[in-house]
């Protein structure tokens, strides 16, 4: 015969369970269920906001969106110590959300923000401006290995990036040279430059001595994979210990690919580099 007090504790656990269950996922940002059922199936291309930590929040890519607050406010992928006043490069700065982050996570930081994508740059400041946010620089302009101009490929959204023979929407962007914004101590660098980053980060090799910690989303091809391996010897070179981890889940098989699934890289990581701070 089952006890008394065993079937009160299983009250008690249904009971927390229907009545007192913690946010979790995209809910833990008051964003329910069916406002995100809604946002999957919403058209991009319209500027529109939602609601979000008491101030209004700008898009234009609903899926995109959902993307990009689930990686950096819930699984938090930026999240780490930062020391008063942290100086932030953020390169790749889309529509602001990770700007936003850091300043959650620090308010007195002071951020430089590159962002080449021209509908992508006026939601940047349009948020900013929105959230009342200080200490910003924002450049409409891409990070590069020289301060020139290139075609870029600007469809508004995460894949904005230098165009190639079959790109679409393509306009002229300016570019600034990364290394010239390392000659100081940098608190964290973030580079999510689609595709850029290998050609970056051989330039400002020898300048990476004055970043504390590093995120590359590296994007990549099967057949240019010594561009990794450089990649992680120019970190390794330059002090960082780092830890990979796949940015995509491309191929659940990896032995099996599918190749009806098409995708502009097929390798696609988050290298987070840091320093033995022990």
């Amino acid at each position: 015969m089952l006890s008394h007090s065993f079937l009160k504790n299983v009250y008690r656990g249904i009971s927390n369970r229907l009545f007192h269950k913690k946010a979790t996922g995209l809910d833990a940002l008051s964003i329910g269920w069916l406002e995100q059922k809604y946002l999957k199936h919403l058209p991009a291309g319209k500027t529109r906001a939602i609601k979000l930590n008491g101030g209004q929040l700008f898009y234009n890519a609903p899926q995109e969106l959902l993307h990009g607050l689930q990686e950096i406010f819930i699984d938090q992928i930026y999240k780490q110590s930062l020391p008063p006043k942290a100086l932030i490069l953020d390169c790749g700065a889309n529509i602001g959300l990770s700007v936003l982050w850091f300043k959650q996570l620090n308010a007195d930081a002071q951020i430089i923000a590159f962002e080449p994508d021209p509908a992508n740059f006026l939601l940047l400041k349009k948020n900013i401006d929105s959230y009342k946010l200080e200490n910003i620089t924002c450049h409409h302009a891409a990070v590069w290995n020289e301060d020139t101009t290139r075609t870029f490929s600007a469809d508004g959204g995460m894949a904005s990036s230098f165009a190639s023979a079959n790109s679409t929407n393509t306009i002229s962007v300016t570019c600034l040279r990364l290394k010239k914004f390392l000659q100081q101590p940098i608190d964290f660098l973030k580079l999510d430059i689609e595709g850029a980053e290998w050609d970056v980060l051989k330039d400002c090799a020898e300048s990476l001595v004055s970043v504390k910690r590093i995120f590359v989303e590296y994007h990549g091809q099967f057949d240019e994979q010594e561009k990794l391996i450089q990649l992680l010897e120019i970190l390794r070179s330059a002090g960082f210990q780092f830890y990979i981890r796949e940015a995509a889940p491309l191929h659940p098989t990896p032995f099996y690919r599918d190749k009806r699934k098409q995708h502009p890289y097929q390798v696609q990581l988050n290298i987070f580099g840091f320093r033995n701070e022990g």
